[in-house]
C-alpha cells in the first residue's frame, strides 16, 4: 500500500458523501453519535463523523497515537484521524475565510509521523458556510440543548469578549488529498498556540496556505452545487 492508494480508496468511499449540512440536524446527529456535539465549530465535527463511517471498511480509525515529552516534563497525547498505509487527519475549512489559513496538527507529532512513514496525509473539506442572524438563534438553540452555556463562553463573557457568530449550514463544495514530507514540510507555516493555565508554552501546529497547495495536492474529489 502506498498514500496514492490510500486516495484511491478514500476517494472511491467519499465521493459520495452528502453535501448540505444543516445545522440544527447535524448538531442532533452528532448528539446521537456522542460526538463532540457541544462544540462550537460544529461543522468539523460532522465531517470527521461522515469520513469515519465512511472510511472505516478500508481505514484504521482512529490513527497512530503519539506521546510527545514537553517542557517541564508535560506529557501530550497526539492522536491522528486514520491510518491506512500512512496518517492521516481530517479537516474542515470555510473557503471565504479572509486569511485561506487552515491550522493543522501538532507541529512534533507531524513530523514524528514523517519520520515513521515518509508521509502524512491530510483529507480537507472546502466548505460554504452560512453565519446564524442577529438574534443568534441557533446559538440559543444549542445552549439550550447543550443545557445552558459553558464554563469557556462563562469566562469568555466575564472578559467582555464578542462571540463569534455560529455556523448554522455547511455545504460541502470541494475535499483535497494532500501529503505532506521532508520534501515540502518547510513550505508549511507555524500556528502559536499561546500558553496554558500555568504558563507552559502550548505546543507549535502547523498551518497550511490553503491559496499555495500545489505542492502538497494528490488529488480532490469536486462536489456538483447544491440547488437553492
Amino acid at each position: 500500500m502506498t498514500c496514492h492508494s490510500d486516495v484511491e480508496v478514500a476517494k472511491a468511499l467519499l465521493v459520495n458523501l452528502p453535501v448540505d449540512w444543516d445545522g440544527k440536524a447535524s448538531v442532533l446527529a452528532l448528539k446521537a453519535a456522542n460526538y463532540n456535539w457541544r462544540q462550537m465549530e460544529w461543522w468539523g465535527f460532522y465531517f470527521e463523523l461522515l469520513c469515519q463511517k465512511s472510511l472505516r471498511s478500508e481505514f484504521q480509525i482512529p490513527g497512530d497515537k503519539i506521546t510527545l515529552i514537553g517542557l517541564g516534563g508535560r506529557k501530550t497525547t497526539v492522536k491522528f484521524d486514520a491510518k491506512r498505509s500512512i496518517n492521516w487527519d481530517l479537516k474542515s475549512t470555510a473557503i471565504k475565510l479572509e486569511n485561506h489559513k487552515a491550522i493543522l496538527n501538532d507541529q512534533a507529532a507531524m513530523d514524528e509521523s514523517i519520520r515513521k512513514y515518509g508521509d502524512h496525509g491530510l483529507i480537507i473539506a472546502l466548505c460554504d458556510v452560512e453565519y446564524d442572524n442577529a438574534d443568534r438563534a441557533f446559538q440559543k438553540w444549542h445552549e439550550v440543548l447543550k443545557g445552558g452555556k459553558s464554563k469557556y463562553e462563562i469566562e469568555r463573557e466575564q472578559r467582555t469578549s464578542v462571540s463569534r457568530y455560529r455556523k448554522t449550514r455547511a455545504t460541502l463544495v470541494e475535499i483535497r488529498f494532500l501529503v505532506v514530507n521532508a520534501q515540502n514540510v518547510g513550505l508549511l507555516e507555524f500556528y502559536h498556540q499561546g500558553r496554558n493555565s500555568d504558563g507552559t508554552a502550548r505546543p507549535v501546529k502547523y498551518m497550511l496556505n490553503l491559496k499555495s497547495t500545489d505542492a502538497f495536492l494528490l488529488d480532490r474529489i469536486i462536489f456538483p452545487e447544491v440547488n437553492p
